[in-house]
């Protein structure tokens, strides 16, 4: 089951571009089978993932991308809506009391320019960011990123033993399905989601056009 974990839609994430009325059709172009819908700190409600799913082919769950004191976090199977800049280590606290999962999103953006090549930045000295105490893994493809920077999620992640999935992080439809997380068997809820990401059932790829 190929399912794209990042993406947002306009206007539940102002930053987007996607109108969520195309966003399924885009998907299926792409060779979806699902889709997960992380708004910046705003989650849909059922009845509304319900009413966009309908009749469309496509599994839709959704998770959120919360703003935290060491980035921006990724988190599936936890449903409280927070704003704001988030205490990280909090965070960690009330997503492990609900049994879900957190994912250091696009974890070394902008360390091309700030890091990787001007302080030379090794894998030893990545897996020392402090956010890597308090998640469950790493985006190690991101299609707002660079090749670089993915690569060194990549490396780390194997490094420190922690997940390391695909998401595109599409605001515009032509972003959707470019990095995807690909599952062993059909999901249908958030919580076979979780389950099965914990579990490491799955492979990531890429979409290089």
């Amino acid at each position: 089951m190929r399912v794209d974990l990042h993406i947002h839609t306009r206007p539940k994430s102002p930053c987007s571009a996607i109108d969520p009325s195309a966003l399924l059709e885009a998907a299926a172009r792409a060779g979806l089978d699902g889709i997960c819908l992380t708004e910046h700190q705003n989650r849909w409600s059922p009845e509304e993932v319900g009413e966009l799913a309908r009749g469309k082919g496509i599994r839709v769950f959704q998770g959120n991308e919360i703003t935290t004191s060491q980035g921006d976090i990724l988190v599936f199977g936890y449903d409280r809506d927070l704003k704001g800049v988030v205490p990280v280590q909090d965070l960690r606290k009330e997503v492990e009391t609900a049994g879900g999962l957190m994912i250091a999103a696009h974890p070394f953006r902008g360390f091309l320019l700030f890091g990787i090549t001007q302080l030379q930045l090794d894998v030893e000295q990545g897996c020392k960011r402090a956010v890597f105490q308090h998640v469950d893994g790493l985006e190690i493809h991101n299609c707002k990123v660079t090749d670089p920077e993915n690569d060194m999620a990549r490396r780390v992640a194997e490094r420190l033993g922690l997940l390391g999935v695909a998401g595109s992080d599409a605001h515009r439809l032509d972003e959707v399905g470019r990095c995807v997380t690909v599952f062993e068997r059909e999901l249908r809820t958030e919580r076979e989601l979780v389950e099965d990401l914990r579990a490491r059932r799955f492979t990531v790829e890429v979409r290089r056009s």
